[in-house]
């Protein structure tokens, strides 16, 4: 699954980076992000009939839900599930997005004690989650989800599943809306999946109140994998 992120670049810099005009208002940095803390994404938008950087609370709610709160249980959605199922299906179909972030944590146990780990992009360049999102209720609140597939190669020795990272080259298509789900989902080359290192961070991260850059520093100690 993917419970925990990191997102810290600014309005500016995610607008160039995704060609996406920005109509979120300013969002804060966060290097822990927790399901229902409000995040950046890129949608298409038939009002601004352009790709738009806009915001969205973290956890997607269907719109026949009763309330926002069934939104902290439906952060992530299977891409092996995603196409069929009664509350994601919708928002496969027609609303897409991508979710910007730098890195995603995970824990591994070693013993009585949990490591976490810090999966990022090598180069520093952003990463973008498949994402979907809906709206909800009468004053249409933004929410969405992250779409997680099957961890690969070395990554699977952190965590079983792993967020569906798409490359620029199929932002276009993720976002369009409709296509055949099977190439949608696809998951990550042998050279994309290269591109991700892992690095083990400090206990801090754990604790949702804990948020700035020293949660990415590794710990004096670690025992890997």
């Amino acid at each position: 699954m993917c419970g925990r992120y990191a997102t810290t670049r600014s309005n500016a810099d995610l607008s160039q980076f995704f060609e996406a005009a920005d109509v979120t208002g300013e969002l804060s940095p966060s290097w822990n992000v927790a399901p229902t803390n409000p995040v950046p994404l890129i949608r298409e938008s038939a009002t601004h009939a352009a790709r738009v950087l806009d915001s969205a609370r973290w956890g997607l709610v269907p719109p026949w839900a009763a309330d926002l709160r069934q939104g902290s249980r439906m952060i992530n959605a299977r891409a092996e599930t995603v196409a069929a199922s009664r509350a994601f299906a919708p928002s496969f179909a027609r609303r897409r997005c991508l979710v910007p972030a730098d890195g995603w944590y995970e824990w591994v146990r070693a013993g009585k004690q949990k490591q976490a780990y810090y999966m990022t992009s090598a180069d520093g360049s952003p990463l973008a989650f498949a994402g979907i999102w809906s709206a909800w209720g009468p004053e249409s609140v933004l929410t969405c989800g992250v779409i997680t597939t099957a961890a690969l190669g070395g990554l699977a020795r952190v965590h079983e599943r792993m967020p569906l990272i798409l490359p620029p080259d199929r932002w276009a298509g993720w976002l369009a809306g409709g296509g055949d789900p099977e190439p949608l989902l696809r998951p990550m080359s042998v050279a994309e999946l290269d591109a991700i290192e892992v690095r083990p961070v400090g206990p801090a991260v754990g604790n949702v109140r804990n948020n700035g850059p020293e949660l990415l520093s590794p710990p004096a100690e670690v025992t890997l994998f």
